[in-house]
């Protein structure tokens, strides 16, 4: 994951989107590139045309932050592509170095999460691998631990690889979308993570339907929702999500649902943690281990 072609694919990309009418500009003729010209780019950034060309292709080390700015409102860059585009220029001037994705988390974030007995809550990574959980958030997530061989369940893997994960999330392309965005803007926080590269490859190589939707460079932030998850035991959970990166514990990230009282969705979390309750063999923890099946 070479972070040059990653700069260049991102701002292409995000140029393509934006049209001369949404900049400001004349739409003109005989346009042979959807979105912006390089140099319109240009003039809106206050810069040259050589100089953004040169930007474009990848050569951002040293750039500064008012610079950067300028092109992130010449792109017209929401918050989370500002943040992506930040990253990549940090990675750009920062000396290679993996950051391993941890697979174990703090025996006092267990207990936090343990003590969140009435809403599922699980703590991931930045590949997606889920690390940790209460027993209701492993209760939720069964089909994604059971659809594991060795490691960590992989909410990404599940989504695109295991045909469950079409029935676990009904809304699949809008989750799809997420999954792929989510990992794609820990690609530019971590261009030189082999593990996350090595998943990407794996996704891409598999599945037409990740390789389509990570060549389109999109990045997202994933604070508070709401999303549609139909559980094998349970069936429908509608319920609403608050995640949170743990700046203590860098790359791992807290997403807790809720249901409001007297909803369908509260009365069938109470039916999960019912279930729950039943299956002491099959509702495990991320630590466990499982022989490959």
């Amino acid at each position: 994951m070479d972070n040059r072609d990653e700069i260049r694919d991102f701002l292409a990309t995000r140029r393509a989107k934006i049209t001369p009418q949404q900049a400001g500009l004349a739409p003109g003729t005989r346009r042979r590139v959807p979105g912006l010209r390089r140099e319109e780019v240009a003039v809106l950034a206050g810069v040259s045309t050589d100089w953004y060309t040169r930007l474009e292709k990848g050569h951002i080390s040293g750039v500064s932050e008012e610079v950067l700015n300028a092109v992130a409102r010449a792109l017209q860059l929401d918050a989370a592509e500002r943040a992506h585009l930040f990253d990549l220029a940090r990675a750009a001037s920062a000396r290679p170095r993996s950051r391993r994705p941890v697979q174990k988390v703090r025996t006092g974030l267990q207990r936090m999460l343990d003590a969140m007995s009435d809403a599922p809550a699980i703590i991931r990574n930045g590949r997606m691998d889920i690390v940790a959980a209460n027993l209701l958030g492993r209760a939720m997530y069964w089909p994604v631990f059971q659809s594991r061989r060795t490691g960590p369940p992989n909410i990404a893997r599940f989504q695109f690889l295991d045909p469950a994960g079409r029935d676990f999330f009904p809304q699949w392309d809008t989750a799809a979308d997420t999954i792929v965005a989510l990992l794609r803007t820990e690609a530019g926080r971590d261009p030189y993570n082999k593990d996350l590269t090595d998943l990407v490859g794996e996704l891409c190589t598999r599945s037409d339907d990740f390789r389509g939707r990570w060549a389109q460079h999109d990045v997202r932030l994933h604070h508070t929702g709401t999303k549609t998850f139909h559980h094998p035991a349970v069936g429908e959970l509608i319920l609403d999500y608050e995640s949170m990166d743990l700046h203590a514990d860098p790359g791992l990230n807290l997403t807790v649902y809720t249901a409001a009282p007297g909803t369908p969705a509260h009365d069938a979390l109470r039916l999960l943690a019912s279930w729950a309750a039943t299956q002491e063999n099959g509702v495990r923890s991320p630590q466990d281990d499982r022989s490959p099946r």
